[in-house]
């Protein structure tokens, strides 16, 4: 069992940017591809950025709207995995959920992540 926390949403302008944060519990994070997806009101689930667990080559991988401006990395000694958000867009507004699958495949599909935390709200005013 996983238990993820997220935190670091919150209110920013367009242009800006916010850096969040996904706490594991467990002593195997580093066996978990960590993803983060986020939900807007009325829209579908969306990837936005994942890094594989040790022992995978390749990625990070990134969502077509985020590439270039959002990162991922990940702490294992902290057992917690990030998301640097930069130049924030109006549209980039969402309730942002970081999710863990204990494999490395498809790792753009969010049915395969069997941990999820509860999401935190980021808003990107114009």
């Amino acid at each position: 069992q996983v238990q993820l926390v997220e935190s670091g949403g919150g209110l920013v302008q367009a242009g800006g940017s916010l850096r969040l944060s996904c706490a594991a519990s467990g002593r195997t994070f580093s066996s978990y591809t960590m993803g983060w997806f986020r939900q807007a009101p009325g829209k579908e689930r969306e990837f936005v950025a994942a890094i594989r667990r040790s022992g995978w080559s390749g990625g990070p991988y990134y969502g077509d709207s985020v590439k270039g401006r959002f990162t991922i990395s990940r702490d294992n000694a902290k057992n917690t995995v990030y998301l640097q958000m930069d130049s924030l867009k109006p549209e980039d507004t969402a309730v942002y959920l970081c999710a863990a699958r204990p494999g490395g495949i498809n790792v753009v599909v969010s049915t395969g992540y069997d941990y999820w935390g509860q999401g935190t709200q980021v808003t990107v005013s114009s």
